[in-house]
């Protein structure tokens, strides 16, 4: 897991980057997630689309993935840990872009933006 502080370093870099537009939606999906919860999901939609914003690897393949991103900074990677590594990657890639996309689903349902 990346320490808060190297998140927090790497958000503002990536916010930095940002195109005007951008950086707008940006701002209200960042203030939509740092308000507290008004009301208990309601629907079987909202509990859905929190399952897929709250997921997550399971602990041994987090552990794995830290792993391999060690090894691979190191150049001691193997070619098929480097395979298993852009599997991973990827499959977190996936996993964002649902998150994101449940992110905004969630947010018209609430009626946040």
């Amino acid at each position: 897991m990346i320490p808060t502080a190297d998140l927090r370093q790497k958000a503002i870099a990536l916010i930095g980057q940002l195109s005007p537009e951008k950086l707008s939606a940006v701002v209200q999906l960042l203030e939509c997630l740092t308000e507290p919860p008004q009301q208990n999901p309601t629907s079987a939609e909202e509990i859905q689309l929190l399952e897929v914003i709250r997921d997550r690897l399971p602990e041994d393949e987090s552990v794995r993935l830290n792993t391999l991103r060690d090894r691979c900074e190191c150049g001691k990677l193997s070619e098929a840990e480097h395979r298993e590594l852009i599997r991973y990657e990827d499959l977190l890639e996936q996993r964002r872009v649902r998150r994101l996309e449940a992110l905004m689903a969630l947010a018209k349902i609430t009626r946040i933006i």
